[in-house]
C-alpha cells in the first residue's frame, strides 16, 4: 500500500515538473505553431507585407496589454482601458481640430496630445481612488468607469466620428521606417521596453509584485499600498490614452468605438503571457508574447478569409490553456 502511494506521489511530482517547465516556454511554442500552420496553408504569410501588417496591428493590443499587466500583477483588473482609448481619441481629435485655426497644426498636435494623456491619467486616478478609498472591488469599479467613459466619448462627439483633421496628422501617424514599421508601432515598442525595465529593475516594480502577492504584508513593510495602487491605475490610464491618441494619428479620425473590441483581447494577452489573475506573478515580457499571439492569430485568419467568429473560439481555447497551466504551476509551488 505504501509503495503504491509512493508511486502515485512520484507520478504527480513528475507531472508537476513537466507542467512547470512547459509553463515557462509554452507561449513561444504556441506562437511558433500558429505561424507554422498559417505559413503551410498560405506561404504568403511569410512575406514582408504580411508581417508589416501584423506588427502594425499589434500596436493597439500591445499598449493596452502593457497597461493591463501592471494592474493584474497587483491582483486587480481594469476593464476601462478600451473605453479610455476611445474617449481620449475623440477628445484629442476635437481639441486638435478646434485649435488648428488658432495656434497652427504643430502646436495643436502638441497641446491635444498632452491634454489627451492628462485625461487618461485622470481616469486612471479615479479608478485607483474608487478601488483604494471606497473599497470597491477593481472589477466592479472599472466596470462602472468603463460605462461612464464610454458614454462620455459618445456625448462629446454626438455619436459621430470626428473628421476633418489636418493631413499632417495622418502623415505623421502613417510614417514608416524601412517600409516596414510605422511610427505608432515604434512608440508602442518603446513603451513596452520601458514597462519591462520598470517592472523588473526598479523599486516600483518590486512594490507592485509585493502588493499583488500580499497587500497586508506590504503595508506592514512600510509600502504605501493605496498610493501605489493609485499610481498603477494612473499608469494604466496614461498608456490607454496613448493608444487612443496613436490610433487618431494613424487613421486621421476620432471614433468613440475605438478600443471597444480590443479590451478583452488585451486582458487575454496578459493571461496568455503568464500573468496570474490572482496577482503577484507575471511579466510585461510575457504579455508582449501574448499580444503577438493574438495579433498573428487575427491577421492570419483575416488573410485566410476565415470566419472572424472562429477568432473568439481559438482565442478562448488558448486563454483556457493559459489559466490551466498557471493553476498547475501554482499547485506545484
Amino acid at each position: 500500500m505504501n509503495n503504491k502511494r509512493k508511486e502515485i506521489q512520484n507520478l504527480n511530482f513528475k507531472w508537476g515538473v513537466i507542467f512547470e517547465r512547459v509553463g515557462k516556454f509554452w507561449t513561444f511554442g504556441v506562437l511558433f505553431l500558429i505561424v507554422a500552420i498559417f505559413a503551410i496553408i498560405e506561404p504568403k504569410m511569410l512575406s514582408v507585407l504580411y508581417w508589416s501588417s501584423t506588427i502594425n496591428y499589434l500596436t493597439e493590443i500591445l499598449l493596452l496589454a502593457m497597461a493591463e499587466t501592471f494592474v493584474i500583477i497587483t491582483a486587480g483588473i481594469d476593464l476601462s482601458v478600451g473605453a479610455v482609448e476611445g474617449a481620449v481619441g475623440v477628445a484629442t481629435a476635437m481639441i486638435i481640430k478646434s485649435l488648428v485655426p488658432i495656434v497652427g497644426v504643430t502646436n495643436a498636435l502638441i497641446i491635444g496630445t498632452i491634454l489627451g494623456l492628462a485625461m487618461g491619467a485622470i481616469v486612471g486616478m479615479i479608478n485607483g481612488v474608487i478601488v483604494t478609498k471606497l473599497k470597491i472591488t477593481p472589477m466592479i469599479a472599472t466596470l462602472g468607469t468603463m460605462s461612464m467613459v464610454k458614454g462620455l466619448g459618445f456625448v462629446l462627439c454626438g455619436g459621430v466620428d470626428v473628421v476633418g483633421l489636418p493631413l499632417e496628422m495622418g502623415r505623421l501617424g502613417n510614417l514608416e521606417f524601412f517600409h516596414f514599421i510605422s511610427l505608432p508601432t515604434l512608440i508602442a515598442i518603446a513603451v513596452a521596453i520601458i514597462c519591462v525595465i520598470t517592472i523588473t529593475k526598479t523599486k516600483f516594480g518590486i512594490y507592485t509584485y509585493s502588493v499583488g502577492s500580499n497587500m497586508e504584508a506590504s503595508r506592514r513593510m512600510g509600502i504605501k499600498v493605496d498610493r501605489h495602487l493609485i499610481i498603477v491605475y494612473m499608469i494604466a490610464g496614461l498608456i490607454s490614452a496613448l493608444a487612443g491618441i496613436l490610433m487618431v494619428f494613424r487613421f486621421n479620425i476620432g471614433s468613440p468605438v475605438t478600443g471597444m473590441n480590443v479590451n478583452l483581447n488585451a486582458i487575454a494577452a496578459v493571461v496568455i503571457g503568464g500573468t496570474s489573475p490572482l496577482g503577484g506573478t507575471g511579466s510585461h515580457a510575457g504579455s508582449i508574447i501574448g499580444a503577438g499571439i493574438i495579433a498573428i492569430l487575427v491577421t492570419g485568419m483575416v488573410m485566410l478569409s476565415i470566419n472572424p467568429y472562429w477568432q473568439y473560439i481559438a482565442l478562448g481555447a488558448i486563454v483556457v490553456a493559459a489559466v490551466f497551466i498557471d493553476q498547475i504551476k501554482d499547485q506545484r509551488k
